[in-house]
């Protein structure tokens, strides 16, 4: 290896690191160490600093270089996962699960193991359990077909857990390793549920749904942000909820509900096509007109299945019309309208109008009241 000296200007952090990477460095060093200017300890340094690349390139270190990577490379194959006193393999398969930490979530492969008292994801390659769960806390299985960010459809198994949570795998062959599992907790007496509770299969819903809130629609949709600082209108990916509850879109960059309107505020869905961008030109778009505060407001989704969405949305509509129609009665002297619960119970606020039943009610109470007296 060469020196070379000729540095353009001062040297970065980034202008070091390439240089020892590629080319790499050799330091030469004298250092004396005095302590009242009396030399007490003398260094002679001669140092040569590379990537292990490079300094196999040159001959230097290439015999240890080539003994670390075939131990490396031995130990994973021997590597496997530690398992607990009495446990036994009962099925491995290679699979995935999809993993998820705050913002972060992915898909993280590795070898499925199935024992007799667990069902685990082992990573070789840094040693690490990535996902585990005791047999006897699966309380629930199923298996959807999804399509992937590759646009590749391919067979999902959701296991719902104890504590309400539920779990997302993929493997090679699905059938068998579902097959494998069922039988294994049939064997250890477990009785699984009919089916995954209503809501869970999607893995953002625990994360969002109230008591007593089902999820009737969902599907992937863009949403018309409104202007925050110095950021104009701009659409962002999500997910489209319709509840019995509410309709509300789940931001998947930040993992929280960003938008959400109570369903007997949505007054109409109007379909149209109209340009998104510069770029995104004559696409389809769902206009939500709801009431807020008093005020008519406009949400804006985009997607493939607006027609789904508009249907979906009107259906609510003309539902909520009508429960609200016959909650509606009109008042028998003055023709004023009211809820039925309200003449019933307080009569009419216009004309002083009170049903017979009121009547009754308020001549017991005169009766009691001259008793007393």
């Amino acid at each position: 290896m060469e020196p070379e000296r000729d540095w353009k200007g001062r040297a970065t952090l980034v202008d070091l690191l390439d240089r020892v990477f590629d080319k790499g460095v050799v330091i030469y060093a004298d250092i004396i160490i005095s302590v009242a200017g009396i030399p007490l300890i003398g260094v002679n340094l001669r140092a040569a600093l590379a990537g292990m690349e490079t300094m196999a390139e040159y001959g230097v270190m290439q015999d240890m270089d080539v003994k670390t990577r075939m131990w490396e490379a031995q130990d994973r194959k021997t590597k496997e996962v530690s398992l607990m006193d009495g446990e036994e393999i009962v099925f491995k398969m290679f699979g995935s699960y999809h993993y998820e930490s705050g913002i972060y979530n992915a898909w993280k492969s590795g070898q499925l193991y199935l024992t007799n008292t667990r069902l685990l994801l082992y990573q070789k390659d840094f040693d690490e359990v990535v996902f585990q769960t005791p047999i006897n806390k699966i309380k629930a299985i199923t298996m959807r077909r999804e399509t992937s960010f590759t646009g590749r459809d391919r067979n999902i198994i959701y296991l719902y857990l104890q504590g309400k949570k539920v779990a997302r795998l993929s493997v090679l062959d699905i059938e068998q390793f579902k097959q494998e599992l069922e039988f294994l907790i049939d064997k250890a007496g477990i009785t699984l549920d009919e089916e995954i509770p209503s809501g869970m299969l999607d893995e953002r819903a625990p994360n969002f749904l109230m008591a007593g809130e089902n999820i009737f629609c969902r599907g992937k949709m863009w949403h018309l942000m409104p202007k925050s600082g110095i950021l104009g209108e701009t659409w962002k990916p999500g997910c489209l909820y319709l509840t019995n509850k509410r309709l509300c879109w789940w931001y998947e960059f930040e993992r929280r509900i960003a938008f959400q309107i109570p369903i007997e505020e949505i007054s109409a869905a109007v379909k149209e096509r109209r340009d998104l961008s510069l770029v995104l030109k004559d696409k389809e778009v769902l206009d939500v007109i709801y009431n807020a505060n008093g005020t008519r407001a406009v949400v804006s989704f985009s997607g493939r299945e607006t027609d789904e969405w508009e249907k979906a949305l009107n259906r609510v509509i003309v539902k909520g019309r009508q429960i609200e129609k016959e909650d509606k009665e009109t008042c028998p002297q003055c023709g004023n309208h009211a809820s039925v619960e309200e003449l019933l119970e307080k009569g009419c606020a216009r004309c002083g109008w009170i049903s017979p039943q009121q009547k009754k009610q308020l001549k017991i109470k005169n009766v009691k009241l001259k008793i007393k007296n």
